[in-house]
């Protein structure tokens, strides 16, 4: 999702203090999350405050250095428990007190879960999302005092924290709900997959399919980070897990170390776009768009698998440069291992899917069946069962599902704070008018104004923060201007992805090169010409809606998506294959038409 902060949790690194004490928290949190699932009736009062006082302990005690943190960790997360719990037990009378706080110690409680939410994103991810939010709170108490537009009339202490602390905005708005509802099940769902033999049915897959090709290594790399980051989500997760085994490989065999990383960095990141999971990104989406999560998947599909597309290509034409070989026969793994270990992902994945699209479940109800079968699973390995692996396998997933779930939720819920503000305080109309009148009243205007900011905003924050903030504010002003609602969601999404690999942030570069030992800027030169999918099939798919229609309109998505897979070939041809000038130009000028062409007849 983002890189690792200093502070968070390593995912290789167990959490301070007695094992067995953070296996039953984690526990108590995949527990938790899919009773919530199951049983469905709780009130958003309830399990949204839960959801964050079972998240405290990972976000301010794991982590500790020492003993001293340890013991001040415990003390704000036990505090911010009990004002969890307060919420929850007394949601009824809150909720007829309509957002405002009626005593000095309700807005005690409000202070207090607002300064933990920040200092617990900021242990988690670094101070550029908290400093946002604080920058927003401040906005809401002390824009009466700011002139011109942007000030707004002014807002009582009472009611603006009480709007974010004990109604159903802020803290406990429907982005907490998605990270209760969706988010955490798929997240618990990817720990128990990554517990087992998941993992290594994902590389030998991708090595038969693709290790005799040319360039077979890093073709490897690009399957088994699609495979893997259907379930991580996380791009700096991918590239450290299957990073392990691919960048050794490519350097074995003599690949140039920055092509070897930037192929690992450019594939990790395509985890976030690639259906079923997609990280945060689509749950968040179902919900601020109202759009089934089917809806979701099925439009996210080809642009995806363009993006992977442009990548193989491209890693074409570095072969042609650098003769990149395949693997050799002894790196190929068996068919009967690549049977045996695919079968760790297919059950669950067959079982999440057909529930979904045939049964028509919802994705939760479905995703806790998966992971029932994927628990299932833990108790075999590729050599038959392994009975005695269950137990060690299990506490493993509830370690990584504790730590992953205070990740995402530490993020949603200070991205909620923004959201909040801006919902309070008339902030969020006022930048769509900005956008609209910067833009010059033009779509495509509006939509440069809007990818900068996507970018920007994404170097700072996680991509899940960045796109629900840009979005909530540019969204409505490209919604106008006559993009879909799902074109324009798409549209930042992608964009905000852009700092995985884009100067100067682009945390997967930064893993892919630390672990080859290869300077950083090479590496994201390379990653920027292997990913200029992240870059233009967003443009795509605003010159060509059908893209993202393949539900509706199959015919129509597959003349698109045949138009961008030339273009993009072409351009790739063009930026990194060898040849004259003249015909990378051509080529180039050939796959822009090819791609934006259809937006100016």
């Amino acid at each position: 999702m983002t890189s690792q902060a200093a502070g968070a949790i390593p995912a290789t690194r167990a959490p301070t203090g007695p094992r067995i004490l953070w296996v039953g928290l984690g526990a108590a949190i995949v527990v938790a999350h899919l009773g919530l699932v199951l049983y469905g009736l709780v009130p958003n009062l309830v399990a949204r405050p839960l959801h964050m006082a079972l998240l405290l302990p990972w976000v301010f005690v794991a982590a500790a250095a020492s003993r001293r943190q340890a013991v001040t960790g415990w003390v704000l997360a036990g505090a911010g428990i009990a004002a969890c719990l307060w919420i929850a037990w007394t949601h009824d009378d809150l909720r007829n007190q309509y957002g405002f706080l009626e005593t000095p110690g309700q807005i005690a409680v409000a202070v207090l879960l607002i300064a933990l939410v920040l200092e617990g994103a900021r242990r988690m991810i670094g101070w550029p999302l908290p400093l946002v939010a604080a920058l927003a709170l401040a906005y809401g108490l002390l824009g009466q005092y700011l002139p011109g537009t942007f000030g707004h009339a002014g807002l009582p202490v009472a009611s603006f924290l009480g709007t974010l602390t004990i109604a159903e905005g802020g803290l406990w708005g429907s982005l907490t709900g998605v990270s209760v509802g969706v988010v955490a099940p798929f997240v618990i769902f990817g720990a128990v997959l990554n517990a087992g033999e998941a993992g290594a049915g994902f590389m030998n897959v991708a090595a038969a399919a693709a290790g005799r090709l040319r360039g077979g290594a890093a073709k490897v790399s690009v399957l088994s980070s699609a495979l893997f980051g259907s379930i991580s989500g996380s791009a700096s997760a991918n590239v450290a897990s299957t990073g392990a085994v691919t960048l050794p490989t490519m350097t074995r065999l003599g690949y140039p170390r920055r092509i070897s990383a930037a192929v690992e960095a450019v594939a990790s990141s395509g985890g976030q776009i690639m259906p079923p999971l997609m990280g945060a990104g689509a749950f968040v989406m179902v919900e601020l768009t109202g759009i089934p999560y089917t809806g979701i998947m099925a439009a996210a599909l080809l642009p995806a698998i363009l993006y992977f597309w442009a990548v193989w290509v491209g890693i074409d034409g570095f072969s042609k440069r650098h003769d990149l070989r395949g693997l050799v026969p002894e790196d190929r793994p068996a068919r009967r291992d690549v049977i045996v270990t695919s079968a760790f992902f297919l059950v669950p994945f067959t079982i999440l899917l057909t529930m979904m699209f045939v049964g028509g479940f919802t994705p939760q109800y479905a995703a806790v069946a998966a992971i029932a079968s994927g628990a299932a699973l833990l108790a075999f390995d590729g050599r038959g069962p392994a009975p005695a692996r269950l137990p060690g396998r299990l506490a493993e997933a509830c370690l990584a599902a504790g730590r992953q779930v205070a990740m995402i939720g530490s993020i949603i819920l200070c991205a909620s704070l923004v959201i909040g503000v801006l919902g309070a305080t008339g902030l969020g109309v006022k930048l769509t008018s900005a956008i609209l009148e910067g833009g010059g009243g033009t779509l495509w205007g509006a939509l440069l104004l809007t990818a900068l900011a996507c970018l920007l905003l994404g170097m700072e924050v996680p991509t899940t923060a960045a796109y629900v903030i840009c979005i909530s504010v540019a969204g409505p002003a490209l919604e106008r201007l006559g993009l879909a609602p799902l074109q324009a969601h798409l549209f930042v999404f992608w964009f905000a992805l852009l700092s995985t690999i884009t100067p100067p942030v682009c945390g997967a570069v930064f893993i892919a090169a630390g672990m080859v030992g290869e300077n950083w800027l090479r590496v994201a030169l390379a990653a920027m010409a292997l990913g200029l999918g992240l870059y233009l099939i967003p443009l795509g798919m605003i010159a060509q809606p059908a893209l993202i229609g393949m539900a509706e309109a199959p015919g129509a998505a597959a003349l698109a998506f045949a138009m961008m897979a030339a273009g993009l070939a072409a351009l790739s041809r063009a930026v990194i294959a060898p040849g004259p000038a003249t015909l990378r130009l051509a080529f180039g000028l050939a796959g822009l038409a090819l791609i934006l062409g259809p937006a100016f007849r």
